[in-house]
C-alpha cells in the first residue's frame, strides 16, 4: 500500500511538473450580433493558446468561461486542441431592447491529467458586442391629423411641419429619412424635415380648404402603414364683394316666383359706409322677341288686351288666303314667334284687298323691329311700309322708314280744300333704332300730331318737315312690306330701298289709335324680376323696376337691410310653357362712404338662370269621323253637324314620388283650329260649310270661311273650341251628286308650337237602306275623354218605386213606338229611294245622328229598372241602350233651338227624323 501511495504521488508531481503555463487569449474582443440572430462575429476570433501544447490535457483547452452582466452569451470550444472557440446568443437579442453588451471572458486549459485537476485559466479579456438592427419597424406620425390655415394669395416657406418616427434602435432605421405628399394634383410640397409649403397662390374664390395625405420613409426605405391627413384652410383676404350666391338657378316652369339669392350677402370689410346701390339686370335678348312674350297670333293677342278691331295684319302667316309673305324668309326657332328676317332682298307686295283703304287722320302703326347700324358710310332708306304709286309715277304717298338709325314717318295727304304745305315727314332719332335689340314701336297718328311708342315710352318727333299734298290722280296705289315699289320712272317696275333687319307683328289700324294700356299690355314680359315679401323690407330701402321689370334697382344706407332686400329679389315665369334656356343675370353695385363719392369697389356679378323644359301638352282630337246621312239632312236648312261628337284633350307626362311616369290632364287654351277640305275646293253653287255668328258669342273667337274651309282663331279655352266646332255645318243641296266629302280637323296652342293629331272626318249620303248597321259610338268612348256630368232628375226616397215605375213605362212605350216608327220608316225610305237616280251606295255603317228623337233617363234608375226587370227587357236592352244619351253632352241653347225647327220642317214634310234602317231586328 505504500508503495502504491508513492507511486500516485511521484505522478502527480510528474503532470503538475507537465502544466507549467496557463492559457493565453486577446486582451480584448469586439463582436456583432444581428438582432433576432445567435452567432456572434468576433474581432479578433475567439482562440486560447497554451505553451504546454502538445501535451494531453496540460496543453489543451476545455472551456471559456463569462463574467458579469448577466450578458446573454455563451462560449463554446470548438476544437481542444487548437483552442478554437464560438460566442453565441443564449437567449434572442433585441437591439431595440439593448443595443450593446460588455462582459469577461476567460479561457480554461483541461489540467493535469483526466480528473481535469489543476486546471489554469487565462487572463481576463474584455468582450464588447454591438447589437446590429433589423428594419422591423414602419414610421408612425405622432399626431393622427394636421391643422393649419393660411391666407390666401401668399407664398409660404412653410406652412406647418409634420413629423414621424421609427421604433428601430439604429440610426440607419430609426431615422426619417424622407416625407411625400401622396396626394396627386395639389399646390403643395414637403421637404425631407416634413415642412408642407405652397407652391402657388391659394386663392379663396378658387378652394377654401384642400385635404391632402402624407407619407413618410425610414432610412431603410421601409414607408408608413398609415398615411396622415392634412387639412390646410383658405382664409379669404377681406375683399369687398358678394357672397353666397350661385352662378346658376334652376327655374321649374310654373313654380311662381322662385328667389335667386337666397344666402347672399356684401362684405365691405367693416368700411364706414354711407349708401349702397344695387342694379340687377335680367339679360333676355336672345329669347323671342327680346324675352318670354306669348307667342299667340297677333289678332288674338290684339283680342286679349282688349284693342279695338279693325286692324289689318300686314305679315301674317304663310297660307293659302295669306300668300303674300310666302317668299319671306322666317326666322325659325323663336318658339314659335312669327318673325320675318329681311337681308335687303326680300319684300312683299300686300293684295289691294287686304290694304286698308280708309285711312284717315286717325291711325295707328305698329310693329316689332330688331335692327343694326347700316353698312356702309352713306346709308340708304330702309322702308318697312311703303305706299306708292303702282305704274306711272313714283310718289310715295305714306311710308315709314329708317335712315341713318333715325325713324322716319312720311305721310303725304291729299290735295284738300287749303292747297299749302302741311306736315309730311316726322323724324325720331333713339338709340333703340340700331341697337340690335327687339322693339315694340307704335306710331298714333292724330294729324298732324304724331306720337311714337317705344316699348310702352312716348316720344314726340325731334323734327318735323312740312311738304305740298299729292295731287290726286287715278294710279293705283301699291301698300309694300321690306321694301319701296318703284313702278314709274324706271324701265322696269322694281323694288327700291331695302330693309335690313327683322319685323314682326306689323299692322295697320284705320280710324283709330292705340291706347297706353293695350299698347303695354301688347309688348308685356310674361317674365322678369320680382320682389316677395315688400312688407319686410326695411324702411330705408328704396327699389325701382324698368316697365318690362328686367331691371331691378335696390338702394339703402345700411348693409344689413341691403343683404336682407337682395335675398327676396326672384325670377318669375308666368307663361304656362315658356321657352327653355339660359337667361343672364347680371349686378352692379355702388358703395358710398361718408364724404367720398366711391370707396370701395364692388366686383359685378354675372349668374344665369335656367329655364327648365316644361312638359309638352298632347293635344288629342277624338269622336266619330264619318257621317253617312240621307240626302233630305244634308239638303236640309241646317244640314249636318259633322263634328258633332268632337272631343279635344290635352294631357301631358307627369311623375308621381315612385317616379313612374303617368298621364295627366290638363287644362290651357287654343288659339286656332283649322277645318281644311280635302280634295276639290266647295262648290259654293250646291255646298256649303259655314258656322253660325251665334256660335261664337260669348267667346274669344272669331272664324273665317271659305271654299278651302273654316279658320277658327282667338285665344279661348278648349271647351269653347269643343262647342264651336260641333255647331260647323255641312249642307249640300244637290246630294245626288256627292259620293263622299272629306274634313281635315287640326288645332294649335301657341301659334302652331303644339299641334294636335290630324282628326280626318268624311261626310257620305245614305242612297238607301237595306241592311244598314248603325254604329253605337257610344260604345267607344275617345282615348282621353274628359268627364262630362249630366244633370240628374232628383227624387225623394219616398217616390223611389214610383219613380221606377214611371221609367218602366216610359221605356216599354219608347219601345213600341220606335218598332211602330221603324216600319213606316222602312217603307217611307223604300218609296224615296225608288225615286233617287238607279246609282246605289252600299255603306257598312252609319252615323245616326238623333237630333230630333232624345230620350234622357236617369243612369241611376236604368240600373234598377235592369235589376228588377231583366227578364222583361233582356231582349230590347241593346236597342235602348243605343238610343241614350246621343245628345247627352249637347247643352247649348241655340243648338236645341235649331234641331227643334229641323224636327218641324221634317214633320211638315212627312218624313221622320231617325232612319229606321239603324234598328237590328
Amino acid at each position: 500500500t505504500i508503495k502504491h501511495v508513492m507511486t500516485l504521488t511521484i505522478l502527480s508531481m510528474n503532470y503538475e511538473m507537465l502544466n507549467k503555463h496557463k492559457p493565453w487569449i486577446e486582451t480584448s474582443y469586439h463582436g456583432v450580433i444581428t438582432e433576432n440572430m445567435d452567432t456572434v462575429l468576433l474581432d479578433p476570433p475567439l482562440v486560447a493558446l497554451d505553451k504546454d501544447a502538445p501535451v494531453p490535457y496540460a496543453g489543451e483547452i476545455c472551456a471559456f468561461k463569462i463574467y458579469g452582466q448577466d450578458a446573454p452569451f455563451e462560449a463554446v470550444v470548438l476544437n481542444h486542441t487548437s483552442g478554437e472557440g464560438v460566442l453565441r446568443a443564449s437567449s434572442p437579442v433585441d437591439c431595440e431592447s439593448q443595443k450593446e453588451y460588455t462582459f469577461i471572458i476567460q479561457a480554461y486549459d483541461c489540467g493535469a491529467g483526466p480528473s481535469g485537476n489543476d486546471w489554469k485559466k487565462s487572463h481576463k479579456a474584455v468582450v464588447h458586442i454591438q447589437v446590429d438592427d433589423v428594419n422591423e419597424f414602419s414610421p408612425v406620425f405622432r399626431e393622427p391629423l394636421y391643422k393649419a390655415s393660411v391666407t390666401e394669395g401668399k407664398i409660404y416657406d412653410s406652412i406647418l411641419q409634420v413629423e414621424a418616427w421609427d421604433q428601430d434602435c439604429s440610426p440607419q432605421y430609426s431615422q426619417i429619412c424622407n416625407y411625400e405628399i401622396v396626394t396627386t394634383g395639389t399646390p403643395f410640397a414637403i421637404d425631407r424635415n416634413g415642412n408642407i409649403r405652397n407652391t402657388e397662390r391659394l386663392s379663396y374664390d378658387k378652394q377654401q380648404s384642400y385635404k391632402i395625405m402624407v407619407t413618410a420613409f425610414d432610412c431603410g426605405q421601409k414607408r408608413a402603414k398609415e398615411d396622415v391627413a392634412v387639412h390646410i384652410d383658405v382664409k379669404p383676404v377681406c375683399k369687398p364683394g358678394w357672397q353666397g350666391w350661385n352662378k346658376r338657378v334652376d327655374y321649374e316652369p310654373g313654380t311662381g316666383s322662385k328667389q335667386l339669392f337666397p344666402k347672399m350677402h356684401l362684405e365691405t370689410c367693416d368700411g364706414p359706409l354711407s349708401g349702397v346701390r344695387v342694379m340687377v339686370e335680367l339679360q333676355t335678348s336672345h329669347i323671342g322677341k327680346g324675352c318670354d312674350r306669348e307667342t299667340y297670333s297677333e289678332k288674338s293677342l290684339q283680342k286679349l288686351c282688349g284693342a279695338a278691331s279693325g286692324s289689318t295684319d300686314l305679315l301674317p302667316a304663310p297660307s293659302l288666303s295669306t300668300n303674300w309673305t310666302l317668299s319671306l324668309l322666317t326666322d325659325s326657332g323663336r318658339d314659335s314667334d312669327l318673325i320675318y328676317r329681311f337681308d335687303g332682298h326680300q319684300a312683299a307686295n300686300v293684295p289691294d284687298h287686304v290694304v286698308p283703304q280708309n285711312l284717315t287722320d286717325q291711325f295707328t302703326i305698329a310693329t316689332w323691329m330688331k335692327h343694326g347700324p347700316s353698312p356702309g358710310l352713306r346709308a340708304e332708306k330702309e322702308t318697312l311700309l311703303c305706299n306708292s304709286d303702282k305704274t306711272e309715277m313714283n310718289r310715295h304717298h305714306y311710308s315709314l322708314y329708317v335712315h341713318n338709325c333715325r325713324l322716319v314717318l312720311l305721310l303725304r295727304r291729299d290735295f284738300t280744300q287749303v292747297d299749302t304745305f302741311r306736315p309730311a315727314e316726322f323724324h325720331w332719332k333713339l338709340e333703340q333704332i340700331c341697337d340690335k335689340e327687339w322693339h315694340y314701336y307704335v306710331i298714333n297718328v292724330e294729324f298732324p300730331a304724331v306720337t311714337l311708342f317705344v316699348d310702352g315710352v312716348t316720344y314726340e318727333p325731334y323734327l318735323v318737315t312740312d311738304d305740298w299734298p299729292i295731287h290726286t290722280s287715278k294710279i293705283d296705289t301699291q301698300l309694300t312690306v321690306g321694301a319701296c315699289w318703284q313702278g314709274g320712272e324706271v324701265a322696269t317696275p322694281r323694288f327700291t330701298q331695302y330693309f335690313h333687319g327683322s319685323l314682326s307683328g306689323l299692322t295697320i289700324r284705320p280710324g283709330r289709335i292705340e291706347t297706353q294700356k293695350v299698347i303695354s299690355c301688347l309688348q308685356a314680359c310674361k317674365e322678369g324680376l320680382d320682389i316677395n315679401s315688400l312688407e319686410s323690407l326695411a324702411k330705408d330701402i328704396k327699389f325701382h323696376f324698368n316697365p318690362a321689370q328686367s331691371v331691378l334697382v335696390v338702394e339703402g344706407e345700411d348693409v344689413d337691410s341691403i343683404n336682407t332686400a337682395m335675398t327676396k329679389v326672384s325670377y318669375i315665369n308666368s307663361r304656362q310653357f315658356p321657352t327653355p334656356g339660359l337667361r343672364r343675370l347680371h349686378i352692379t353695385t355702388t358703395v358710398q362712404c361718408f364724404g367720398e363719392d366711391t370707396c370701395l369697389l364692388i366686383p359685378d356679378i354675372k349668374a344665369v338662370v335656367m329655364v327648365l323644359p316644361p312638359s309638352e301638352p298632347r293635344i288629342t282630337i277624338a269622336g266619330s269621323n264619318r257621317l253617312v246621312r240621307p240626302a233630305g239632312d244634308l239638303r236640309g236648312p241646317l244640314g249636318v253637324a259633322p263634328f258633332k261628337e268632337l272631343h279635344i284633350t290635352s294631357t301631358m307626362l307627369s311623375y308621381t314620388f315612385s317616379h313612374r311616369p303617368g298621364v295627366m290632364e290638363v287644362m290651357h287654351n287654343l288659339d286656332y283650329c283649322d277645318i281644311l277640305v280635302i280634295g276639290e275646293e266647295l262648290n259654293p253653287e250646291r255646298e256649303s260649310l259655314e258656322i253660325h255668328h251665334s256660335a261664337l258669342l260669348g267667346k274669344h273667337l272669331d272664324a273665317t270661311n271659305s271654299t278651302s274651309g273654316i279658320s277658327i282663331y282667338g285665344v279661348d279655352s278648349m271647351a269653347h273650341y269643343e262647342q264651336a266646332l260641333r255647331q260647323v255645318r255641312y249642307r249640300n243641296w244637290q246630294p245626288a251628286t256627292l259620293t263622299d266629302r272629306k274634313f281635315r280637323l287640326t288645332c294649335s296652342e301657341l301659334n302652331g308650337r303644339y299641334t294636335s293629331n290630324e282628326f280626318n272626318m268624311e261626310v257620305s249620303v245614305l242612297h238607301h237602306s237595306e241592311h244598314v248597321e248603325h254604329v253605337n259610338h257610344m260604345a267607344a268612348q275617345p282615348q282621353y275623354m274628359r268627364p262630362v256630368h249630366h244633370p240628374l232628375m232628383i227624387h225623394s226616397t219616398n217616390s223611389h218605386m214610383s219613380a221606377a215605375t214611371v221609367v218602366i213605362v216610359v221605356c216599354i212605350a219608347a219601345l213600341v213606338v220606335i218598332v211602330v216608327i221603324g216600319v213606316y220608316r222602312i217603307h217611307a225610305t223604300h218609296q224615296e229611294g225608288t225615286r233617287e237616280d238607279e246609282e246605289e251606295v252600299r255603306e257598312p255603317e252609319v252615323d245616326w245622328e238623333n237630333s230630333a228623337l232624345t230620350i234622357t233617363v236617369n243612369p241611376m234608375e236604368v240600373l234598377e229598372v235592369k235589376e228588377e226587370h231583366e227578364e222583361e227587357e233582356e231582349e230590347d236592352e241593346e236597342q235602348v241602350g243605343e238610343m241614350i244619351g246621343a245628345e247627352s253632352d249637347n247643352t247649348d241653347e241655340d243648338e236645341e233651338e235649331e234641331e227643334e225647327e229641323e224636327v218641324k220642317e221634317r214633320e211638315q214634310k212627312g218624313t221622320p227624323e231617325w232612319d229606321s234602317s239603324s234598328i237590328t231586328y
